[in-house]
């Protein structure tokens, strides 16, 4: 079942898109679709089913947090592209009157 043309040109003009009239009649035909299927799942009785936040029993992994060996400075400032009196130069990115 096509949804209306009329509010996929709705959707695309708040995105800012621009749709030619077959972009339009597919998106309509493929939203339809979508909604579709989406009343399809309504339509399930999931009562007893527990709510989650994911399907698989996730657990984060973390590694120790061991302080490594740091690189020497000079080599550190020497590969970078300009520096000043033992610290990295950047451009300015907040401009001052």
């Amino acid at each position: 079942m096509p949804m209306d043309p009329s509010v996929v040109e709705h959707v695309a003009r708040l995105a800012r898109l621009e749709l030619s009239d077959e972009e339009r009649q597919r998106f309509a035909r493929q939203l339809g679709s979508i909604l579709e299927y989406c009343a399809t799942l309504n339509e399930l009785d999931t009562e007893h089913v527990e709510p989650t936040s994911h399907v698989l029993t996730l657990t984060n992994v973390f590694r120790d947090d061991v302080a490594g060996t740091p690189l020497p400075r000079d080599a550190v400032l020497a590969a970078a592209p300009d520096h000043e009196d033992g610290f990295f130069k950047v451009p300015p990115i907040i401009e001052t009157e």
